[in-house]
Parts: structure tokens; C-alpha cells; sequence
């Protein structure tokens, strides 16, 4: 299999370790296990007692009964049985396209978003079709388009809700009419929701699978939980035939998730809501930080976010997106994204959900850097 090099997980991988600013964090602001416990108000020192006791086996092999009803909570419709289990969505993406994709088949994706929803099924042979998100559209994939590119027998309608880099946010409504147009299609629809929850404002953020019997949702513990380091994640989905078809093809690269990140991550779904709330009330008042610096900014412009962690934020300098952030990085220690990982030129990907004081220094990083570019006549 051939496949593209994944552009943001590079630049990750490069620089992260190192930054002085880390603000192109995607997860809101970690916490330890301790803090877990404290928010949640458990017992700590009981779990680990019970726990330590345990002989480490491959556990559940579908998964924890008590993580998989913690799962099913954040939907409307899901039950234990309709959820498989993955090593992160980063696994749970790749196993949708390595159980459902074939050389040939017709795949749709939007774009900007995570490059696993196009480099994937383009590496196994699939005729990939983009959806442009356009600035002016609020980033919101335009139906009339879509409506052309979904034929029938496209194979799958790839989104991502809310989006990553941009922080769009598509409605139920939008949501309905994008199922309208994969049923007639007879397509699947894979919606990568793992930023789903961290909405700006008090309403329910639907996902796909409440909404079409051939909707699959992807998610994980990562951003929303603050729980990245549990590498854990799962799949969403009523269509028995496709459940079968996901654990059959988890037997050959899979077989369990880790007991320990399943025990812990079950502790946090059944606190689910002191977890939404600490980090919905992060990701509200930091992206309040984050518009007031936009418009302190002449040359820095913005969709402002709905949702999610991400703002993709353009420059009007004179310098590639790569140069921009590298050097950036160098002379100040301020770590984002460049949005050409995204194939967005001229922007940067920045996290807003990491601690506050860090986003805040981290911004006065940026703006002494373009301070620079202006005294060099960029």
C-alpha cells in the first residue's frame, strides 16, 4: 500500500517535544490521572487497589461492558453492541476504510480536514472525489455540490463534524440533508466526531448515526476527554453487517484495547458531564482570548470557530505557511500548524484549548513575530 506522508502528524512529530508555546495542541488542556479522579470524585486509591489485583489479560475482547455503555451515552440511539472499540480514532478511521473500501469504489471527502479521510482510502485503491470548504461558506460544505459528486453507487461520504482545522460546525438540519443525499446514493457516511461536544454554545450536537441507519461515527477519549494518552477510541454504527464485517477485520490488527484504558476511560464517561463542563468552559473562554487577538491583528484574519479546538487563522505576509511556522517556532518558541499540512496556503492551524496563561503567551509570541516580518518590509 502506497500512501501519502501524513503532513500534520510530521510536523507534530518534529517540532511538538521542543515548543516553548505549544498552541497547535488539538486535546483540551490533559489531565492526570489524579485529576481525573478529583473532577470526577471517585475514589482513586480504591481504583488502583482493585485494579492492581487484576491479572493482565487481553480483557474484554470487544470491550469493557462498563466503557461501551459510557460510550453509548453520548449518543441518542447507540447500544453496547453497535460500538466497537479502536486504539484511538486515528485506528477507528483507518479500520473504517480497511473493512469498507475497495480498489475502485467511490469515495467522497471534504476538504480541509484530517488527511486520514482522503490519503486512506486514495493508499487502498479508491477513486477519492474532494469537496472544497470555502472560507466564504463558513466552511460548510456546499449540498448543491455534493448532490452532483454523490452517484449513485458512491461508496462513502466522508465529513468531519465539527471540522478540524477550521472549527465549522454543520447543524442537524445540514446533517439531514447530507443523509438525504447519501440515501439516494445508497452511501455510507463516515463522520469523524471527535471534536463533537465542545460546542461555544448550550445545544445538542447531533451526530450521523442518530440521524441515518448507514451513518458510522468515529470518536475517541482524546480531545474532548482530555484523555489522549489512554490511545483509545472506537466505532459507532446500527448495520449489524458492518459490525460484523469491523470485528472480523480487527481479528487480523487489533484483537483488544488495553484493560487499564478502558477502566479509566469508563470512570470518565460515567462522569461525563463534570468533564464536558471543565472543558467546554476551556475552550469558551480561551476562544474568547483568541477573537480578541484576530481582531487585535490588521493582518491576521479568521472564520471565527463554533466548536471544537481548531481555528484556521490566514496572514497576510509574505512568506509560505512551512517558512512562516518553522521560523516562528526558531526565533520564538510559539508552536502551530501550518495550514498548507491542510493544503491551506498562507494559514496556520491554532489550538485553542490548551492551558490559558500558555495559549495567551503564545499569542504575544505570534504578534512579536510579526512584528519582525513588518520591520523586514514582508
Amino acid at each position: 500500500m502506497k500512501i501519502k506522508p501524513f503532513a500534520v502528524e510530521e510536523w507534530m512529530n518534529a517540532y511538538e517535544t521542543g515548543a516553548k508555546y505549544n498552541i497547535a495542541e488539538t486535546c483540551v488542556d490533559s489531565v492526570s490521572a489524579d485529576e481525573l479522579f478529583a473532577l470526577c470524585g471517585e475514589d482513586g486509591d480504591a481504583f488502583w487497589r482493585e485494579f492492581s489485583a487484576r491479572r493482565l489479560t487481553y480483557g474484554n475482547i470487544e470491550g469493557a461492558p462498563a466503557f461501551k455503555e459510557g460510550v453509548c451515552g453520548l449518543y441518542r440511539t447507540i447500544c453496547p453492541e453497535e460500538v466497537v472499540t479502536t486504539h484511538g480514532a486515528a485506528g477507528a478511521n483507518h479500520h473504517v476504510f480497511y473493512s469498507l473500501v475497495e480498489p475502485g469504489d467511490r469515495v467522497i471527502s471534504i476538504m480541509p480536514t484530517y488527511q486520514q479521510l482522503y490519503s486512506i482510502p486514495e493508499g487502498y485503491g479508491a477513486e477519492v472525489i474532494r469537496l472544497p470548504l470555502l472560507k466564504e461558506n463558513g466552511y460548510l460544505p456546499d449540498l448543491d455540490t455534493l448532490r452532483r459528486l454523490a452517484v449513485p453507487g458512491t461508496k462513502l461520504i466522508c465529513v468531519n463534524n465539527p471540522n478540524n482545522p477550521t472549527g465549522a460546525l454543520m447543524n442537524r438540519e445540514m446533517l439531514e440533508q447530507i443523509v438525504e443525499i447519501a440515501r439516494e446514493a445508497g452511501a455510507w457516511v463516515l463522520c469523524d466526531e471527535v471534536y463533537r461536544h465542545l460546542v461555544q454554545e448550550d445545544v445538542w450536537c447531533d451526530s450521523i448515526v442518530d440521524l441515518y441507519d448507514k451513518g458510522i461515527s468515529v470518536s475517541s477519549m482524546s480531545k474532548v476527554f482530555s484523555l489522549a494518552g489512554l490511545r483509545l477510541g472506537w466505532i459507532a454504527t446500527h448495520d449489524k453487517l458492518l459490525i460484523q464485517s469491523l470485528l472480523s477485520h480487527r481479528d487480523y490488527n487489533h484483537i483488544s484495547c488495553g484493560m487499564f484504558d478502558e477502566a479509566l476511560a469508563a470512570v470518565a464517561l460515567h462522569h461525563a458531564d463534570a468533564l464536558l463542563s471543565r472543558n467546554r468552559g476551556i475552550v469558551r473562554g480561551n476562544l474568547s482570548l483568541l477573537d480578541a487577538w484576530v481582531r487585535s491583528e490588521p493582518r491576521i484574519s479568521y472564520v471565527k470557530p463554533q466548536a471544537g479546538t481548531t481555528a484556521l487563522v490566514y496572514y497576510d505576509y509574505d512568506l509560505p505557511s512551512y517558512d512562516f511556522c518553522a521560523r516562528m517556532y526558531h526565533e520564538t518558541g510559539a508552536f502551530v500548524t501550518p495550514g498548507d499540512c491542510f493544503e491551506q496556503p498562507k494559514s496556520m492551524r491554532i489550538g485553542y484549548a490548551s492551558d490559558t496563561q500558555e495559549l495567551r503567551d503564545g499569542l504575544n509570541a505570534i504578534s512579536a513575530f510579526l512584528r519582525t516580518l513588518e520591520q523586514e518590509g514582508k
